[in-house]
Protein backbone atom coordinates (compact mmCIF):
# COMPACT_ATOMS: atom_id res chain seq x y z
CA UNK A 1 0.00 0.00 0.00
CA UNK A 2 3.30 2.35 0.78
CA UNK A 3 4.05 2.48 -3.18
CA UNK A 4 0.41 3.27 -4.03
CA UNK A 5 0.36 5.76 -1.47
CA UNK A 6 3.84 7.15 -2.63
CA UNK A 7 2.44 7.06 -6.34
CA UNK A 8 -0.59 9.15 -5.36
CA UNK A 9 1.31 11.30 -3.85
CA UNK A 10 3.63 11.95 -6.77
CA UNK A 11 0.60 12.73 -9.09
CA UNK A 12 -0.93 14.81 -6.69
CA UNK A 13 2.16 17.10 -6.78
CA UNK A 14 2.83 17.28 -10.42
CA UNK A 15 -0.69 17.81 -10.70
CA UNK A 16 -0.52 20.83 -7.82
CA UNK A 17 2.73 21.36 -9.61
CA UNK A 18 1.66 21.86 -13.50
CA UNK A 19 -1.05 24.56 -12.25
CA UNK A 20 1.62 26.44 -9.98
CA UNK A 21 -0.68 25.93 -6.62
CA UNK A 22 1.76 25.31 -4.25
CA UNK A 23 1.31 29.06 -3.66
CA UNK A 24 -1.76 28.68 -2.21
CA UNK A 25 -1.24 25.53 -0.12
CA UNK A 26 -0.46 26.53 3.29
CA UNK A 27 -1.19 24.45 6.04
CA UNK A 28 -3.92 26.56 6.91
CA UNK A 29 -5.55 26.54 3.65
CA UNK A 30 -5.39 22.86 3.03
CA UNK A 31 -6.75 22.08 6.21
CA UNK A 32 -9.63 24.61 5.95
CA UNK A 33 -10.71 23.21 2.05
CA UNK A 34 -10.11 19.66 3.57
CA UNK A 35 -12.63 20.20 6.19
CA UNK A 36 -14.97 21.78 3.66
CA UNK A 37 -14.74 18.52 1.76
CA UNK A 38 -15.40 16.67 4.78
CA UNK A 39 -18.63 18.92 5.14
CA UNK A 40 -19.84 17.32 1.87
CA UNK A 41 -19.29 14.17 2.98
CA UNK A 42 -21.89 14.93 5.76
CA UNK A 43 -23.68 16.40 3.36
CA UNK A 44 -24.94 13.09 1.67
CA UNK A 45 -25.93 11.64 5.07
CA UNK A 46 -27.43 14.53 6.66
CA UNK A 47 -31.24 13.83 6.63
CA UNK A 48 -30.71 9.70 6.28
CA UNK A 49 -31.71 7.21 8.78
CA UNK A 50 -28.67 4.78 9.78
CA UNK A 51 -30.20 1.58 7.42
CA UNK A 52 -30.11 4.20 4.33
CA UNK A 53 -26.50 5.13 5.38
CA UNK A 54 -25.90 1.36 4.76
CA UNK A 55 -27.45 0.82 1.62
CA UNK A 56 -26.32 3.76 -1.01
CA UNK A 57 -27.66 3.78 -4.59
CA UNK A 58 -24.75 3.73 -6.91
CA UNK A 59 -25.87 7.57 -8.04
CA UNK A 60 -24.86 8.85 -4.18
CA UNK A 61 -21.92 6.34 -3.46
CA UNK A 62 -20.20 7.70 -6.50
CA UNK A 63 -20.89 11.40 -5.03
CA UNK A 64 -19.69 9.97 -1.40
CA UNK A 65 -16.65 8.73 -3.35
CA UNK A 66 -15.76 12.24 -5.09
CA UNK A 67 -15.91 14.13 -1.78
CA UNK A 68 -13.79 11.26 0.34
CA UNK A 69 -11.13 11.65 -2.84
CA UNK A 70 -11.30 15.12 -2.43
CA UNK A 71 -11.29 15.05 1.19
CA UNK A 72 -7.80 12.96 1.03
CA UNK A 73 -6.18 14.75 -1.76
CA UNK A 74 -6.30 17.54 0.83
CA UNK A 75 -5.12 15.32 3.60
CA UNK A 76 -2.36 13.96 1.89
CA UNK A 77 -1.27 17.22 0.45
CA UNK A 78 -1.42 18.83 4.31
CA UNK A 79 0.71 15.80 4.97
CA UNK A 80 3.48 16.75 1.72
CA UNK A 81 3.44 20.33 2.97
CA UNK A 82 4.25 19.65 6.82
CA UNK A 83 6.69 17.00 5.92
CA UNK A 84 4.48 13.91 7.72
CA UNK A 85 4.85 10.54 7.12
CA UNK A 86 0.88 9.70 7.04
CA UNK A 87 1.97 5.79 7.16
CA UNK A 88 4.09 6.00 10.35
CA UNK A 89 1.80 8.58 11.35
CA UNK A 90 -0.98 6.34 11.29
CA UNK A 91 1.07 3.19 12.96
CA UNK A 92 1.97 5.48 15.60
CA UNK A 93 -1.86 6.33 16.53
CA UNK A 94 -3.16 2.92 15.91
CA UNK A 95 -0.27 2.05 18.70
CA UNK A 96 -1.35 4.75 21.32
CA UNK A 97 -5.19 4.00 20.33
CA UNK A 98 -4.28 0.35 21.29
CA UNK A 99 -3.26 1.31 24.85
CA UNK A 100 -6.26 3.86 25.48
CA UNK A 101 -8.42 1.88 24.31
CA UNK A 102 -7.30 -1.87 25.56
CA UNK A 103 -9.80 -5.13 24.20
CA UNK A 104 -10.26 -6.15 27.58
CA UNK A 105 -12.03 -2.70 28.47
CA UNK A 106 -13.96 -1.17 25.41
CA UNK A 107 -14.82 -4.74 23.54
CA UNK A 108 -18.41 -3.85 22.33
CA UNK A 109 -18.59 -0.31 23.96
CA UNK A 110 -18.29 2.96 22.50
CA UNK A 111 -17.26 5.24 25.46
CA UNK A 112 -14.76 6.99 25.49
CA UNK A 113 -11.51 6.00 27.03
CA UNK A 114 -11.59 8.60 29.92
CA UNK A 115 -15.19 7.16 30.91
CA UNK A 116 -13.80 3.49 31.59
CA UNK A 117 -10.36 4.01 33.11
Amino acid sequence: MTDTINALRARINQFVEERDWAQFHSPKNLAMAMIVEAAEVVEHFQWMTEADSRALDAETREKVGQELADTFVYLLRIAEVCGIDLIQATHAKIDLNAQKYPVEKCRGSNAKYTEYQ
